[in-house]
């Protein structure tokens, strides 16, 4: 039914122009769309992600966005470090950290927040 219908991520941020500073001049988004003062719609490749103001901002413990970047994982974390993002280290069974990727195997995998605490990863897919 839904599954060949593109969705749509929502990220709840308690000040939209602080959130659009990172989205967009740290992480590389483009803004499409903007709504008022409580809205941005942005594009991240194909998917689209609105950020909306909420006073529930960074109130979800769970990863929020998830950016498949296959083999790039190493250069962009390097990048975003760069740029001052500040990467979690989680303490996880059967996982190993190499910098601040942690390695599953084959699976490579960075966290870190945005500034209302929202979490955020790359994983290497």
């Amino acid at each position: 039914m839904l599954g060949h219908t593109n969705a749509i991520a929502n990220i709840a941020v308690r000040d939209l122009g602080r959130a659009k500073n990172f989205y967009i001049g740290t992480l590389g988004l483009s803004e499409v769309e903007a709504m008022g003062e409580d809205v941005a719609v942005l594009k991240s490749g194909s998917s689209l992600v609105n950020v909306y103001r909420s006073e529930f901002a960074g109130t979800n413990k769970a990863t929020a966005v998830t950016w498949a970047v296959g083999g790039d994982i190493d250069r962009l974390v390097k990048e975003l470090k760069l740029r001052g993002v500040v990467f979690e280290h989680y303490d996880m069974p059967d996982t190993k950290l190499d910098g601040d990727v942690h390695v599953f195997g084959d699976l490579r995998v960075a966290w870190f927040t945005d500034p209302d605490g929202n979490i955020l990863n790359l994983i290497n897919q």
